[in-house]
């Protein structure tokens, strides 16, 4: 059973990166029956000055992801979703290439949702694990 509001494909959100998701490359890679997936390059726009991935592109990038998954268990004709709480722990940096984040839900309610979201590099090793909070806010 998928925890979708309706039955979405990852087609649906070829053009749904704008503002600062477009502005730090973000795409939205893949949605499943419990999670949501994107990408973020780690490049001259996510890297802070020594070099390394920036961990507020991080925050983005989950935030981004989670939030976008939790919309889209909402009915939005009737809700919105707006960002709570975040927190992040980053456990190992990158240079170079891509990070992927995954959003899956620890709980979906009536009135917020709390997502965990992973962020690994492209040797699939993790480095930021990053818990997000939404409410699901009545229009």
């Amino acid at each position: 059973m998928s925890i979708w509001f309706k039955n979405y494909k990852i087609e649906d959100f070829k053009d749904s990166s704008i503002n600062i998701d477009a502005h730090l490359g973000i795409e939205f890679l893949e949605i499943g029956k419990d999670f949501f997936k994107a990408k973020m390059p780690v490049d001259k726009r996510t890297k802070q000055p020594l070099g390394l991935l920036h961990g507020g592109a991080s925050c983005v990038l989950a935030e981004s992801t989670a939030s976008f998954a939790a919309f889209l268990t909402i009915d939005p004709r009737k809700k919105t979703v707006v960002g709570l709480n975040l927190n992040a722990n980053h456990i190992k940096t990158t240079t170079s290439g891509y990070v992927f984040a995954c959003a899956k839900p620890l709980h979906i309610g009536k009135s917020t949702s709390i997502w965990d979201v992973k962020i690994t590099n492209d040797k699939d090793e993790l480095v930021s694990n990053i818990t997000f909070t939404a409410m699901h806010k009545d229009l």
